[in-house]
């Protein structure tokens, strides 16, 4: 059994230089939208957290890397948006080697917070 990686850069470590690229970009993405988002590790996979919340993780597999919103309904919200790349109900996959879409996992991340941001009042 795999060790639980204990932060972003150990759970980057075992992965090829296009997936820990990607992951990266993720990543960067994600603290732009939420600066003050919270990094962890949660069920094996780097997570952002917000207000004691999750608000994504993130993730790579052998032949792509998935952002993950971590609620059952944000992947249907956008399904339009997201046509061309697989999905299913709590994930979004992004074939490595492609260019991600910056800004439609830009919008993602942006829904997320808001809903973050609802769910504390």
């Amino acid at each position: 059994m795999p060790q639980t990686p204990e932060s972003f850069e150990d759970y980057l470590a075992p992965l090829t230089p296009e997936k820990q690229s990607m992951l990266r970009e993720l990543r960067q993405v994600v603290l732009e939208v939420a600066p003050a988002a919270v990094e962890c590790i949660s069920y094996q996979l780097p997570t952002f957290r917000l207000h004691g919340r999750s608000l994504v993780s993130i993730g790579a597999a052998a032949r792509h890397c998935a952002l993950y919103p971590c609620n059952s309904h944000t992947v249907a919200q956008f399904q339009e948006q997201l046509a061309g790349y697989g999905t299913s109900k709590g994930a979004i996959r992004f074939p490595v080697g492609a260019p991600l879409p910056l800004e439609l996992i830009r919008t993602i991340v942006e829904a997320r917070v808001v809903e973050n941001e609802a769910s504390r009042r």
